[in-house]
């Protein structure tokens, strides 16, 4: 018997999203750090750090960002696939 192919496992994506969120977490408290280290008030650092933390996470999660939307994207075929199955199920045409 031949055992079937894993494809990527939720865990791995699950670590992938934590990953990438806490990366993205981190990047704006490294932004805001430096703007409160430059004078900036607290409020209006961490606003202008979540402003400037999205295209510099684009530029810099690149890989991860990837990653994560390959196991999503793994993950919606197989829920499609499923659906599908039971469509065919549902409409007798599969046992």
């Amino acid at each position: 018997m031949v055992a079937p192919q894993n494809p990527p496992r939720r865990p791995a994506l699950a670590r992938d999203v934590a990953l990438y969120s806490a990366a993205r977490l981190a990047l704006v408290a490294v932004t805001a750090l430096l703007l409160l280290l430059a004078g900036v008030p607290l409020l209006v650092s961490l606003l202008l750090a979540v402003v400037v933390a999205l295209p510099l996470s684009m530029v810099l999660l690149g890989s991860l960002r990837a990653r994560v939307n390959a196991g999503l994207a793994v993950v919606g075929a197989r829920r499609r696939a499923e659906r599908d199955r039971l469509r065919r199920q549902l409409r007798g045409e599969e046992r």
